[in-house]
């Protein structure tokens, strides 16, 4: 399997909903008018706490600086895994457990952190700019890395960036993280291009102005009644959107698309608190125990907390295990 290192160099931030307003007409341009930017990457996740904004820097020029937005220090690279030369497909597990033994692992064990975007086409890894040498060093026995420079692909020799490089401490065992899963259920979907402006007026309506306000855990509850949470990414000119099957009765049935089964989501959220950046290893205690079970999910990172998406039918055993996990880490 190949290693791409995309050309785009990102950033992430958090918009409070209070400064929504101010964001409006940039949000909008990059959300339905890619051509009037030159913005290639661009994810927009809305959650009961804010939304995460993961946008490359042409993107990232649009968005005034303001009391109300909250950026990442480190600018992030994207990572995308390919096999013969295509994003790698499966008839087994699908979403980040196809990469879970491969590069999530390794890498939390090198304690390099990483945030993940799942999206209909494909899942991105997104790591520090200046943890870049560890990344290569510790995936290059496993994979064939190549650099995007121009739209080209250019091999990455492990020589080219070894100069000054010290071998990384492995991390210490991760902070196991509690997990909820709220009673929603989600679809994965995707979108033609040229049929976007259908839908602009509905994705307008859900996103700006379809608010209500979050619904809590009972105290000791493992479970959410439901919680907010869409997210859509436009990205190289494909387009993938993450909604609650009560959201997509909203939008024409004929425009959204998805897998011939019309599988539905459970979600799985990572975290009692704010989980921050510098951790390693929050993507692992979701991805190596679905890997090992060969269980397909989706995973999405988010400003504050992390979401796995997995088989509706497969919940219960999937809180089970992961629970369990928790449990035999104390």
């Amino acid at each position: 399997m190949d290693l791409q290192i995309l050309e785009h160099r990102v950033r992430v931030l958090s918009l409070a909903r209070r400064g929504l307003w101010l964001y409006t007409h940039p949000l909008l341009k990059l959300l339905l008018l890619p051509r009037r930017s030159r913005c290639k990457f661009f994810s927009l996740t809305e959650t009961p706490e804010d939304y995460t904004i993961m946008l490359d820097e042409e993107g990232f020029k649009e968005l005034p600086p303001s009391e109300f937005m909250q950026v990442v220090d480190s600018t992030w690279l994207v990572l995308n895994v390919l096999s013969n030369g295509r994003s790698s497909t499966s008839s087994q597990a699908i979403g980040v457990t196809k990469i879970a033994k491969s590069v999530i692992a390794p890498l939390a064990e090198h304690n390099v952190s990483v945030l993940m975007l799942s999206t209909y086409q494909t899942d991105f890894i997104l790591v520090r700019e200046k943890d870049l040498p560890v990344v290569i060093h510790t995936l290059a026995g496993e994979f064939d890395i190549y650099k995007e420079v121009k739209g080209e692909s250019i091999p990455v020799n492990c020589d080219d960036v070894s100069n000054g490089f010290l071998k990384p401490k492995h991390a210490a065992s991760p902070t196991v993280h509690p997990v909820q899963s709220p009673q929603n259920r989600f679809c994965i979907l995707t979108v033609a291009p040229d049929t976007l402006p259908a839908i602009a007026t509905m994705l307008i309506d859900v996103l700006f102005y379809s608010h209500s306000p979050p619904k809590e855990a009972a105290p000791g509850s493992q479970d959410l009644d439901s919680i907010r949470f869409f997210a859509f990414s436009l990205i190289e000119g494909y387009i993938s959107i993450v909604m609650d099957a009560e959201t997509q009765k909203k939008f024409p049935s004929d425009l959204l698309l998805t897998s011939s089964s019309g599988e539905l989501w459970r979600m799985v959220r990572i975290g009692g608190q704010p989980l921050g950046f510098d951790e390693c290893g929050i993507v692992a205690q979701i991805a190596e125990p679905l890997a090992n079970a060969d269980i397909s999910a989706y995973y999405i990172s988010t400003f504050n907390f992390d979401h796995a998406l997995v088989p509706e039918e497969g919940i219960d055993s999937i809180i089970e295990l992961l629970q369990k996990r928790q449990e035999s880490s104390r």
